[in-house]
């Protein structure tokens, strides 16, 4: 079975930063071959995409929403089977359950999730 534990959330201070961690087991195959991203939900609001980045041995090629750009920085450990978001210049909006993904065999796996509150 596939499996992605997040860790890294928490509370903050707006303009502060957090790093999350998604390290991914179980029958994954190549992690460097897999997609994987970052997604997050807001209290009341649907689950939105943050970040992805595509599975290559080089590190991939990246993607993010608007409203992270320049603020966001998605990573991969291949060696570690690990995805990484560095969350720079916080925003109260920011606040949400964040969610990793990877697709394995054309199936998607999510992780448990883990809570980032931004006060202001």
């Amino acid at each position: 079975q596939v499996q992605l534990v997040e860790s890294g959330g928490g509370l903050v201070q707006a303009e502060g930063s957090l790093r999350l961690s998604c390290a991914a087991s179980g029958s994954i195959g190549v992690f460097t071959l897999k997609p994987v991203g970052w997604y997050r939900q807001a209290p009341g609001k649907q689950r939105e995409l943050v970040a992805t980045i595509t599975g290559t041995i080089t590190g991939g090629t990246i993607t993010y929403a608007e409203s992270v750009r320049g603020r966001f920085t998605i990573s991969r450990d291949n060696a570690q089977n690990t995805v990484y978001l560095q969350m720079n210049s916080l925003k109260p909006e920011d606040t949400g359950v964040y969610y990793c993904r990877i697709v394995v065999r054309g199936l998607e796996y999510w992780g448990q999730g883990t809570q980032v509150t931004v006060s202001s």
